[in-house]
């Protein structure tokens, strides 16, 4: 019986991928601290976790539609823009120590993620070699 790697992973392995691009966001959000004028920017992730999962349930009505699932990588994540809590007088909205918190609670549910397709991935091995 075939298995889909996608239903064995779960939303894990979409959650990396989301995840690994909100802490570029964030990277550079903390880079550019004091660049005057740079405007802080996030995702969404709930919504974005969302919109990813849905990208398999369209289905093809005509003959012409491309097959879902067909497209290969993540759907682009729009990044938007934080609110400052306190802007700056040069327009930089970035606001360190919200960035670093940000930054560091993504890189705790980052490592998560990776927690649970490591024990997935290690049920799949026993169940391969008839453990």
């Amino acid at each position: 019986m075939p298995i889909s790697l996608d239903s064995a992973f779960g939303v894990h392995a979409k959650a990396l991928q989301l995840r690994s691009r909100r802490a570029e966001l964030l990277a550079e959000n903390l880079a550019n601290a004091d660049t005057p004028g740079y405007k802080a920017r996030d995702i969404d992730f709930k919504q974005a976790l969302g919109a990813a999962q849905q990208v398999g349930v369209l289905k093809a009505t005509q003959p012409g539609h491309i097959q879902p699932g067909t497209v290969s990588g993540t759907h682009s994540v729009q990044a938007g823009f934080r609110n400052p809590l306190q802007p700056s007088l040069d327009g930089n909205t970035v606001d360190v120590q919200v960035e670093q918190a940000s930054f560091a609670r993504n890189a705790v549910d980052y490592q998560t993620s990776l927690t649970f397709l490591s024990s997935k991935i290690r049920g799949l091995m026993a169940a391969i070699k008839g453990e």
